[in-house]
């Protein structure tokens, strides 16, 4: 049935009254009455429009996005131009009017885009007891990125290594440093570290340090962990008289021992970034490049496996680091970087379902509780990852949930940090399934068993949204997952238009860097740059 709006029933209304008059009247006495021919030919233009009513009719097969407005759904096979600007489910949800409504970028496969391969470690003429390690951890096949990266590091090439969330990078990195503390002696005797992987969080270090002690279990090679919020006796204590092989450090924490003159960084043979897109924004540039002065970092691989013994350096990142360029172009030649970067870089994850619902503020709480309390029902057992841009938020969200007997954790960065030690481990294990957190918990920590991400708050970049939707359809993880985001603010509108217009044109996200500079040319006719 036709909806009739207010002005229309009003002429309407007019009409019959004429009509009236024309049966109470004779010819000679009937009054004229006009209408502006531009609402006579509205009038046709509606009753035409309620005699051929636009019918949709359903087209066969799969969605690639879905929404209640039936022509605003897009199938998997509909190709959208590269100039040709989309009509989009968002396009006006600036109004306040458009609170309720909601699409979803449907799962287009089963699989990740990042499977393992079929080649095997033994290729690569790995020390022996770096095989029977990977061979404990059942780690037999190398995925994508470990493929392409580790034989470049092995050759004592600089790397910057660009590849999506949950593809394996750390062990692209960890497999060559510790092939590297093998077979290149150190000095007999000496304290000071041998290598150094470098991180944003303390979180993360530990994850780093765990999968690195399971990997040299067996090899002779000691590992040691060094992170912010704590005192200078807790820091000093980890630098004893005793050999280092490598030092797993957070930028602040690290930069503080080295001015206490409790280490020195000039035996280093390998140095990795992690997570480098943080460890480059204005939080922590600052504090690295003041490290990375401090260390010898080679522009050749005749520098790393020669007499000279610099530092071979790898860049680490799901999104490619802002400013790497102008940095490293003060620490080593940055023409002599080998870049490896997956052709999937920046692209929304196929693999993963995502909605986005239009709400109100004081709607997300119910919406929460009511998504909460059905994955609970559910049992699956499987973790949720809910995610505020403030810790006063998380703290605040954390008392509605107790008022609602859900149970959870909570982790950001305002935390002290011997509350922080263990919570996301603890998540991990399965003590608790949902975890309330700031964007701590988005760069890097393995969360194989979250199988949901709920954007609490819309995250303030297109890189935070990669990285927490990262979180799911990671390599290990039971299910591909999905990813819930609750869409307030106008900012947040215009960051979801960006979102589903690269979704509609199978575009990545615009406005990311994608080299160190432009147009850098090597002299090593070998060393192009390669893409997965």
């Amino acid at each position: 049935m036709l909806a009739i709006t207010a002005g229309e029933m009003l002429l309407l209304r007019t009409r019959c009254a004429v009509l009236r008059l024309t049966l109470a009247f004779s010819t000679a006495e009937l009054p004229v009455i006009r209408l502006p021919r531009r609402t006579e030919l509205w009038l046709e233009s509606r009753e035409k429009q309620n005699q051929s009513e636009t019918v949709f009719a359903p087209r066969g097969g799969k969605l690639l996005i879905s929404t209640r407005r039936r022509e605003l759904v897009q199938l998997s096979r509909d190709i959208c131009g590269k100039w040709e600007q989309p009509a989009l489910v968002s396009r006006g949800w600036k109004h306040s009017q458009s609170h309720g409504d909601y699409f979803t970028i449907n799962r287009q496969r089963d699989q990740r885009p990042w499977p393992e391969t079929e080649d095997t470690f033994e290729p690569l003429q790995l020390h022996p007891s770096l095989l029977e390690a990977l061979h404990a951890l059942k780690i037999t096949s190398p995925t994508w990125v470990q493929k392409h990266s580790i034989p470049v590091l092995l050759q004592g090439k600089n790397v910057l290594c660009a590849s999506e969330t949950g593809s394996g990078k750390t062990m692209a990195y960890l497999i060559p440093l510790m092939q590297r503390l093998l077979t290149q002696q150190g000095d007999l005797g000496s304290t000071e570290p041998r290598s150094l992987v470098l991180v944003p969080s303390r979180e993360l270090a530990g994850q780093v340090t765990s999968v690195a002690r399971r990997l040299v279990a067996h090899m002779g090679l000691t590992v040691r962990f060094v992170g912010g919020g704590l005192g200078r006796k807790s820091i000093e204590k980890q630098f004893d008289t005793s050999a280092l092989d490598i030092l797993v450090a957070t930028p602040g924490a690290l930069l503080k021992a080295l001015k206490w003159d409790k280490l020195s960084l000039a035996d280093l043979c390998f140095i990795a970034l992690d997570e480098a897109d943080t460890l480059f924004d204005d939080t922590f540039s600052g504090l690295v490049e003041e490290i990375l002065m401090q260390t010898q970092i080679a522009s050749h691989a005749n520098e790393v496996c020669g007499a000279v013994r610099k530092a071979q350096l790898a860049i680490i990142g799901a999104t490619f680091p802002k400013g790497v360029g102008q940095l490293l172009s003060k620490v080593t030649d940055i023409a002599s970087i080998y870049t490896i970067k997956s052709k999937r870089l920046h692209f929304l994850m196929p693999h993963v379902e995502q909605t986005f619902r239009r709400l109100k503020g004081s709607d997300k709480i119910s919406e929460l509780v009511e998504l909460l309390k059905k994955q609970a029902a559910e049992k699956h057992g499987s973790g949720i990852l809910v995610f505020c841009n403030t810790s006063k938020t998380v703290n605040w969200l954390g008392y509605i949930l107790n008022d609602h007997d859900i149970k959870h954790s909570r982790l950001h960065g305002q935390m002290p940090a011997d509350m922080r030690v263990g919570i996301f481990n603890c998540f991990q294990k399965g003590d608790t399934d949902v975890l309330v957190c700031t964007d701590i918990a988005s760069r890097g920590l393995d969360s194989c068993r979250v199988e949901t991400v709920v954007n609490y708050d819309f995250p303030n970049t297109l890189e935070d949204y990669l990285h927490r939707a990262g979180r799911v359809g990671r390599i290990g993880s039971a299910c591909q997952g999905s990813v819930v985001s609750f869409v307030t603010f106008p900012w947040d509108v215009e960051l979801v238009q960006k979102i589903e217009t690269a979704a509609r044109k199978r575009s990545s996200l615009p406005g990311m860097e994608s080299s160190i500079r432009e147009a850098v040319q090597t002299n090593d006719p070998t060393n192009d740059q390669e893409k997965l």
